[in-house]
């Protein structure tokens, strides 16, 4: 394998290559892709269709911060196994509002993600949670802990990926730009660099196209500054 430092620079001139042209390239070049296609299936169908709504419609947008919340599951391979990663993340800001790790994807995974967000965040009554139809989301466990919290439950079309699409836009970016990047012998060791992309460097320091080119907490921080005035 080649270091970066022996390839020669190469000068951009904005043409079409055709893929098969780049992955000729790349195998000349000894280079091999970080972004993996998926292998694992982690959204696991209820046995009994569920009769929650989709209250979002693939609009994953909000006014104000604690108003749509969204989520999901993905998988993470470490030496000891496989370690699965549940999100909250708010559609206002994009801010990853808390997540959970663990080396399982039961309703436990799913309901420590939104317990510790309900504590961090202290939202208003009535704010949604939307995921897929994954069994995890759709189990009575999980829909009577949202009852009791004034979460509203919101799911997804089966089969219709677009409908949970910016969760899954998270789970792209947290592998390009981390997990394919660094191996992970343990599921400790994944949660702790989890926390470091997360709370460190995603939403303090990475900025998003679609908040004008801040980073979640500036966006809320702006958010907040208008509200005093306001006030």
């Amino acid at each position: 394998m080649r270091r970066a430092a022996d390839l020669p620079r190469v000068t951009p001139t904005g043409g079409r290559v055709a893929y098969k042209r780049v992955q000729r390239l790349m195998r000349a070049l000894g280079l091999v892709s970080v972004h993996p296609k998926a292998r694992k299936a982690t959204t696991v169908q209820a046995a009994e269709p569920s009769r929650l709504p989709d209250l979002v419609s693939q609009d994953f947008t909000a006014d104000a911060p604690n108003r749509l919340w969204f989520g999901d599951i993905t998988y993470v391979r470490t030496w000891d196994g496989w370690a699965y990663v549940a999100s909250v993340i708010d559609a206002f800001s994009r801010k990853v509002v808390d997540w959970a790790v663990a080396d399982h994807m039961r309703t436990d995974l799913v309901l420590d993600a939104l317990r510790m967000a309900i504590t961090r965040r202290h939202p208003p009554k009535d704010v949604i949670f939307h995921a897929d139809r994954g069994s995890q989301y759709t189990s009575k466990e999980f829909v009577d802990f949202c009852k009791i919290n004034n979460v509203r439950n919101s799911v997804g079309r089966t089969g219709i990926c677009f409908d949970n699409a910016a969760a899954e836009s998270f789970w792209a970016t947290l592998k390009k730009e981390f997990i394919h990047l660094h191996p992970f012998d343990t599921v400790e060791r994944l949660r702790t660099g989890v926390f470091e992309y997360i709370e460190v460097y995603y939403n303090r320091f990475r900025i998003h196209s679609t908040i004008g080119y801040l980073t979640p907490v500036e966006f809320e921080d702006e958010f907040d500054k208008k509200g005093d005035r306001a006030a």
